[in-house]
């Protein structure tokens, strides 16, 4: 019987230990809702580059260039601290850009980036993480104010 209890033992601890290595890979890959948010920042550093290059208004010039100038550290500091708990972050994906083509599509745009990381951030448990979140979107909201409101 003992030989038996020890089989199953062995049989239990292997499959946990299985079972903790995954979940340490998926963490490492970035547990779903943290990737995508941090493949949101990091598009939008790009996608609002190219908006700033291409607007002819020069108070949104200077409201997306502090956002693109503020978002790449707020993004690396973000991934870094997840990146020190869980593993790095590896297969990122990134969606298309677009061209600009109004004012409103810009604020369209950074509305519809605030909303998706204020849904994705419910994926994230630790208060620090949120703390840094929290960074991120005062920094969105802090350029939609500019581009509504200082024309």
């Amino acid at each position: 019987m003992g030989l038996i209890d020890d089989e199953n033992f062995k049989r239990v601890l292997k499959r946990s230990l299985k079972e903790e290595e995954e979940e340490k890979q998926e963490k490492s890959e970035g547990s779903g809702g943290f990737k995508k948010m941090m493949e949101k920042i990091l598009h939008s550093r790009t996608q609002i580059h190219i908006f700033h290059l291409q607007t002819k208004s020069y108070a949104e010039h200077i409201a997306l260039n502090e956002f693109y100038d503020g978002v790449i550290g707020l993004f690396d500091g973000l991934v870094e601290s997840y990146q020190g708990k869980y593993g790095i972050i590896t297969n990122y994906e990134c969606d298309g850009f677009e061209d600009y083509s109004s004012g409103e599509q810009v604020i369209k745009y950074l509305k519809d980036l605030e909303s998706s990381i204020e849904d994705l951030r419910k994926s994230v448990k630790e208060s620090y993480l949120q703390n840094q979140i929290d960074t991120v979107e005062e920094l969105i909201n802090s350029t939609l104010y500019k581009l509504r409101f200082l024309k």
